[in-house]
C-alpha cells in the first residue's frame, strides 16, 4: 500500500513556472510551454475568446475569483501524464472543448447564477474526456479529484475547520499535522483557535513592532530626549482594554502585541531615544499615521507563508501569545556555589517552560570526592547537578507542548572527565541531555605531541593538579563511547574562540553551547534562530532545467536578518539577566534548510567538486548579505552595545573564510564591508548559524539543514499495513522516467532508502540522489567544513558512519574535524544508540549494504591541506591517499531520453545496521537521528528543540 504524498497546492515554484504542476499532490515537471502550431493562431484566439466570456469562478468556500483557463489545460495534461500520454497540445485542444461546453451551458453571462463553480468545471472536464474516448485519462482525472477531496477532508479534520483558506491549502497534510500539534494556539479546552494564516499574522505583526518604534517620528539614534517611562508603564495594567483596539493598516494588535509595544517603547525610553510620549505613539497608531507599516507586516508574513524562511519554533509558538518568549537557545552558568547552582536550576525551569533549550558547562564544579568546607563532607561532582537539571526537564514541559533539551559540557581537564565520557553508554542515563567534551588548545597540543601525551587534570576549585592522564587514551575513550552510544560529542573551544570578536569585551572565551552545539553563547545569553529554505530559490530555464535565483536569495537573507534582529527587541525573556546580556551582543542565527532538495533540483551531486563549490558560495553569500544588512541596521538604530569594546573596531570579523580562503577565491568584497563596519558599526555581533531544522523542515516540506536526505524512500509500519514515504523530487523524477511503481519503491526501501547499486535505476539518478549513508564520513565532515568557513557561529550536522565503522574511524573523524576548522562534531554510527531508528529497510534484505569511498575531492583536500603528521597518520589508516575515484556519469537534461550512463562503482561489502527501541515521547512513533538530534517525522519532536 502506498501513501501518495500530498504537496502544497499553491507551491511558489508552480506559480512562477506554468510548466510545473501537481498530480495526486505530486510535483510534475511538464513539457515547457511552446507555440501551439498544430491548432494555429485561430485556435489560440478561439480559446482566449471563450476564456474572456468566462471571467470568474466560484471557489469551494464560496469566494468569487478570476477564472484562469490554463488551469484546465494543466489539469488535463496531468491526467494525460498519469496515463503515459504527455501531450500538451492535446490538453489544450481538450481544454478548448471544455470552455466551449461551458459557454453552451450558459456560463459566462453577467448574472451571478452563471458563474461556474470549481465542481462545475471539473464535471465538464470529466465529460469531455469521456466523450473524446479517453476513458483511462478520465479515470485518472476522477481519481485525482477523489484524492484531492480526501486531502481537503483530512486538512479540515486536522485544523477542525469547515472550510480551508488558501494558506491552509498551501501546506501539506504532514505540515498541518505538525502545526496543529505544536504551534497553533488552543483555548482552555485544548481546541485549536487559529489556523496557519492567523499564526503567521500574529508573528508578522509582532516582529514589525520594532520597525514601527524605530520610525523617525518616534525614535532618535542620539540619546538626548526626555524620560517618558512612568507614563508608559501604567499601560501594563490596561493591556486587556487594548485587545484588538488598535490596528496597523488592516492588522489588529492583540493584547500581547500591545504589551510588547509597551516593553519596546520603555527599553528605548530608558536610553532616551524616544522623541514623544507613549500616549503620542498610541495616538499616531490610532489615527492611522503608522499604517505604512502594514506593508512591512505583509513582507514578513509573505516571507513565512511562502516557506522561503521560518523562524525558530519558540517564535512561531509564542509571538503575539501569552508567553512571548521567542528564542530557542540559552546558556546558563553553573558556578561552584550552592545558591547560584539553585538559581541556575530555577532559571532553567523558566526557560523550559517558555520553549527554550539550555546549555551548561559544568566544569567549574568541584570533582566528586572533593572536600566541602561548610559541612566537612565531600562533593558529589558535576553529574549529580546534571541530574537535577535532567529531573527538572522531565517535570517542566516546554510551553505545554514539548520536552526541554539540554547540553551538558565538561572540559577535558576536569578530574571527573572519564566518568562523564562514559555516562551515557548505558540506557536511561541523562535522557534529556546531549553531552559533549570541551576541548581546548592545551589538550590538542598534548594529542599531537610526538613525545609526550601526559595531560594534567586539575581541581576547578583550587586549579591545582589532581593527576596526569594519557591524552590519547582519553581521546580513545571518547571515541569508543561515541562509537558505542553516539555520545559524547566534541566541542573545539579553540576553534570557537579563534575569531571571537567579543573575547575581551566579555572577559574571556566562549565555553558553552546550546543543546545541539551549533550556537555558542556566554552565560545568561540567548540567541534566536531562523532558516531560509534554499529549495524554494530556483527558477526554470528555457531548456527545462533549474537555476538558482541569487537575487531572491539576497532579498530573503536581508529581510530575514531584519526579522531576527527585531525578535531580539520583541522578545519577552524568561530571566532578567538573559534580557540584559542578549541585548549587549544582539547575536542572531540566520541559517538554511533544504540544501539536499536544492541540489536534487539543480542536478548537482552533494559529494562533488561542483557541489562543494556551490555550497561554499551559498555560505559566503548568507554571511556577507546578513552582515551587510546588519551594518545598514546599525546606521539607523545603532550597533550592538559592546561594539566599541570588541575586535570589530580593529577590522576583525568572526568569519574564518575571510582569513583562511585566498581573497581571489572570495565572491564578495569583504574588505569594503569591514571598512563599513569600522565606520558605522554592526547591529549583531554574530549573524549566521546553521541549526537543526527538523520541525521547520517538516512545515516547509523540505530537507533538513545542510544534511543530505537520510532516505529517498522509507517505510512506516502501522496496524493496517506498510506505507512508504518518498522524497517528492525523487518521486517526480521516477515518474518522468517511467520508473514509478510499488515494486521499485519497495526495492529502494529495502536498499536502506538508497538507489545505490540498483541496476534498474539509471546511473545518473544514482549519482544525483545521494543519501546520508551513501556518503563517506569524510565527505560529511567536508560538507560541514565548507559551510563552517563562512558561518560565524557553528553548524548542527550528523557525521554518519556505517554500522561496521570502528572506534578508530570515530577518532579519525574527531581529529580531521579539528583540522578542518569545525567548532564541534557529532558522530552517529548506525546502530550505536540504544534505540530503534526509523525502519528504512523492509523484511527481505537485512544485511546487504555497500561500502562507500571518500570522494576524490575530499581525498585530494586531505592530502594537500592536512599538515599535522599525527592526524595524517591516523587518517592514513582509514583509506589510501592514492585513492582516485573517478566519476564519468552524464547527467541528462529534462526531456532527454533517460539512457543508462556509465560510472565506476565503489567497492561493495555487507554490514549490519542494528535495530533498537526508540519511541517518540510525544506520539510514540519511531525516531530518526539527524543533525545530531533524535527527531520524529510524525509529530516533529526533536531532542534538541532548536527548530
Amino acid at each position: 500500500m502506498i501513501i501518495l504524498r500530498d504537496g502544497p497546492i499553491s507551491d511558489p515554484r508552480i506559480a512562477e513556472n506554468p510548466s510545473i504542476t501537481l498530480f495526486f499532490g505530486k510535483l510534475i515537471f511538464l513539457k515547457p510551454r511552446e507555440t501551439n502550431v498544430s491548432i494555429g493562431m485561430a485556435g489560440v484566439t478561439e480559446f482566449n475568446s471563450k476564456e474572456n466570456l468566462i471571467s470568474q469562478i466560484r471557489k469551494r468556500d464560496a469566494r468569487i475569483v478570476s477564472f484562469v483557463h490554463t488551469k484546465i489545460s494543466n489539469a488535463i495534461y496531468k491526467a494525460l501524464v498519469a496515463t503515459r500520454k504527455p501531450d500538451y497540445e492535446l490538453a489544450e485542444n481538450l481544454a478548448n472543448k471544455v470552455l466551449q461546453k461551458m459557454v453552451d451551458h450558459g456560463y459566462g453571462a453577467s448574472e451571478k447564477e452563471a458563474i461556474p463553480s470549481v465542481e462545475d468545471v471539473q464535471d465538464m472536464v470529466e465529460s469531455i474526456l469521456i466523450e473524446e474516448g479517453l476513458s483511462e485519462t478520465a479515470k485518472a482525472y476522477i481519481l485525482y479529484r477523489h484524492e484531492r477531496r480526501k486531502i481537503r477532508d483530512e486538512k479540515m479534520k486536522i485544523l477542525d475547520k469547515k472550510d480551508l483558506d488558501e494558506i491552509d491549502k498551501s501546506f501539506s497534510v504532514n505540515s498541518l499535522r505538525v502545526l496543529a500539534s505544536r504551534y497553533l494556539l488552543r483555548d482552555d479546552n485544548n481546541e485549536i483557535i487559529e489556523g496557519p494564516r492567523q499564526m503567521f499574522e500574529r508573528v508578522a505583526i509582532l516582529v514589525t513592532l520594532p520597525d514601527l518604534v524605530h520610525d523617525s517620528r518616534i525614535f532618535d539614534i542620539e540619546s538626548k530626549h526626555g524620560n517618558y517611562i512612568d507614563e508608559a508603564e501604567k499601560y501594563y495594567d490596561k493591556i486587556d482594554d487594548f485587545h484588538l483596539k488598535l490596528k496597523i493598516g488592516e492588522f489588529y494588535l492583540n493584547k500581547y502585541h500591545f504589551e510588547s509595544l509597551i516593553r519596546l517603547y520603555i527599553d528605548l525610553a530608558k536610553e532616551k531615544h524616544m522623541k514623544c510620549s507613549f500616549k503620542d505613539l498610541l495616538r499616531l497608531v490610532a489615527e492611522g499615521k503608522m499604517s505604512a507599516y502594514e506593508s512591512r507586516i505583509r513582507e514578513y508574513y509573505n516571507l513565512m507563508v511562502s516557506k522561503d524562511f521560518l523562524p525558530n519554533t519558540p517564535t512561531l509558538m509564542n509571538a503575539g501569545a501569552r508567553l512571548g518568549q521567542l528564542s530557542a537557545c540559552f546558556v546558563l552558568d553553573m558556578p561552584d556555589d550552592m545558591n547560584k547552582i539553585m538559581k541556575s536550576s530555577t532559571d532553567a525551569a523558566m526557560i523550559f517552560k517558555s520553549g527554550g533549550g539550555v546549555g551548561i558547562n559544568y566544569s567549574d564544579l568541584r570533582p566528586e570526592g572533593d572536600i566541602v568546607a561548610s559541612t566537612s563532607g565531600v562533593a558529589s561532582g558535576p553529574s549529580s547537578f546534571m541530574r537535577i537539571i535532567d529531573t527538572i526537564t522531565d517535570v517542566v514541559k516546554q510551553g505545554g507542548k514539548r520536552r526541554g533539551a539540554n547540553m551538558g559540557i565538561l572540559e577535558a581537564w576536569h578530574p571527573d572527565i572519564e566518568k562523564f565520557v562514559t555516562a551515557k553508554t548505558k540506557p536511561g542515563v541523562f535522557e534529556n541531555f546531549n553531552v559533549s567534551v570541551g576541548i581546548s588548545n592545551d589538550f590538542w597540543k598534548s594529542i599531537i605531541d610526538k613525545q609526550n601525551h601526559k595531560y594534567v587534570l586539575r581541581n576547578p576549585r583550587t586549579q591545582e593538579p589532581i593527576k596526569h592522564i594519557d591524552s590519547q587514551q582519553l581521546l580513545d575513550l571518547i571515541s569508543f563511547s561515541a562509537w558505542k552510544s553516539a555520545e559524547p560529542g566534541v566541542i573545539f573551544f579553540d576553534n570557537i574562540n579563534k575569531y571571537n570578536p567579543c573575547m575581551e569585551a566579555k572577559g574571556g572565551p566562549l565555553r558553552a553551547t546550546n543543546p545541539c552545539g551549533e550556537q555558542s553563547l556566554y552565560p545568561y545569553e540567548s540567541c534566536n534562530l531562523g532558516s531560509i529554505n534554499l529549495a524554494n530559490f530556483v527558477k526554470r530555464k528555457a531548456d527545462g532545467m533549474y537555476e538558482f535565483d541569487w537575487q531572491r536569495y539576497e532579498q530573503a537573507v536581508r529581510l530575514s536578518t531584519r526579522l531576527l534582529d527585531n525578535v531580539i527587541d520583541a522578545n519577552k525573556y524568561p530571566v532578567e539577566e538573559i534580557d540584559k546580556n542578549t541585548k549587549l551582543t544582539r547575536r542572531i542565527g540566520l541559517g538554511i534548510m533544504g540544501i539536499a532538495d536544492l541540489l536534487f533540483l539543480l542536478r548537482i551531486p552533494y559529494v562533488s567538486r561542483e557541489g562543494y563549490e556551490f555550497m561554499n558560495k551559498l555560505a559566503e553569500a548568507i554571511s556577507y548579505y546578513s552582515m551587510e544588512e546588519s551594518v545598514a541596521l546599525a546606521k539607523v538604530r545603532g550597533p550592538f552595545p559592546l561594539f566599541s569594546k570588541t575586535d570589530y573596531v580593529k577590522g576583525k570579523v568572526p568569519v574564518a573564510g575571510y582569513y583562511e580562503i585566498p581573497k581571489e577565491n572570495h565572491s564578495f568584497d569583504w574588505d569594503s564591508l569591514i571598512m563599513k563596519i569600522r565606520k558605522h558599526g554592526i547591529r549583531n555581533s554574530w549573524t549566521t548559524t546553521i541549526a537543526p531544522t527538523g520541525t521547520l523542515s517538516m512545515i516547509a516540506d523540505t530537507s533538513n539543514g545542510i544534511e543530505p536526505i537520510f532516505a529517498l524512500v522509507f517505510e512506516k509500519r502501522v496496524t493496517v499495513g506498510r506505507f512508504f514515504y518518498t522524497n517528492r523530487i525523487f518521486e517526480n523524477v521516477l515518474m518522468a522516467s517511467g520508473l514509478y511503481d510499488d515494486e521499485i519503491l519497495t526495492r529502494i526501501a529495502n536498499n536502506y532508502g538508497s538507489v545505490r547499486d540498483m541496476n534498474e535505476i539509471p546511473q545518473w539518478i544514482q549519482k544525483i540522489f545521494e543519501t546520508a549513508i551513501d556518503i563517506h564520513w569524510t565527505d560529511h565532515l567536508m560538507a560541514q567544513a565548507v559551510w563552517q568557513k563562512w558561518i560565524s557561529n557553528a553548524i548542527a550536522k550528523t557525521i554518519n558512519m556505517p554500522g561496521d565503522a570502528t572506534a578508530d574511524d570515530v577518532k579519525s573523524a574527531y581529529l580531521l574535524a579539528h583540522e578542518l576548522g569545525l567548532k564541534g562534531v557529532t558522530v552517529y554510527r548506525d546502530g550505536s544508540r540504544h534505540e530503534q531508528v526509523l525502519h528504512i529497510t523492509g523484511d527481505t534484505i537485512k544485511e546487504k549494504r555497500f561500502m562507500v569511498n571518500p570522494s576524490g575531492y575530499v581525498a585530494d583536500f586531505i592530502r594537500d591541506n592536512i599538515r599535522e603528521p599525527f592526524v595524517r597518520e591516523q587518517i592514513a589508516q582509514i583509506y589510501n591517499y592514492n585513492h582516485n575515484f573517478e566519476e564519468t556519469t552524464t547527467i541528462p537534461q529534462y526531456g532527454e531520453n533517460q539512457q543508462m550512463a556509465s560510472v565506476k562503482k565503489a567497492n561493495l561489502q555487507s554490514s549490519v545496521i542494528e535495530n533498537y527501541d526508540n519511541m517518540c515521547p510525544s506520539c510514540k512513533a519511531k525516531l530518526i537521528v539527524t543533525e545530531g538530534c533524535n527527531m520524529c517525522i510524525e509529530c516533529g519532536f526533536s531532542s534538541c528543540g532548536s527548530g
